[in-house]
């Protein structure tokens, strides 16, 4: 599945997902969806030149570092899979597929190896 199709799985408008797939400056977003995908491609596209005001940035936004970690692991994931599928010319099996969303999706702290339980 493309990361397209997923966006568009998980959202309930279809068409926004297109938009933002095809040109995410230009489509209908809250200013914290921009401002994390503004992070993501900037991590995507330059990582030497994150700083630390790009993770500032998402916390003006109201992200919390839980939230901060989310979108670098996604990003990184992401971008790893799309590495490793077109480096292997593969992807990944229909099989394996929703683990591959339900990690994608689920909260850092539902991650046991991530985030330490609080407390």
């Amino acid at each position: 599945m493309s990361h397209g199709a997923l966006l568009r799985n998980v959202s309930d408008d279809p068409e926004l997902a297109s938009h933002v797939m095809h040109d995410y400056r230009n489509a209908d977003l809250d200013p914290v969806t921009r401002a994390m995908l503004d992070f993501a491609t900037k991590l995507t596209r330059e990582p030497a030149a994150m700083e630390e005001s790009d993770v500032i940035a998402l916390r003006d936004h109201g992200l919390t570092d839980e939230q901060i970690l989310s979108v670098v692991l996604i990003t990184c994931t992401f971008n790893f899979m799309t590495r490793l599928a077109d480096g292997l010319g593969v992807e990944v099996p229909a099989e394996h597929q929703s683990e591959v969303e339900t990690w994608l999706t689920s909260p850092a702290k539902d991650q046991p190896w991530l985030m330490k339980a609080k407390g």
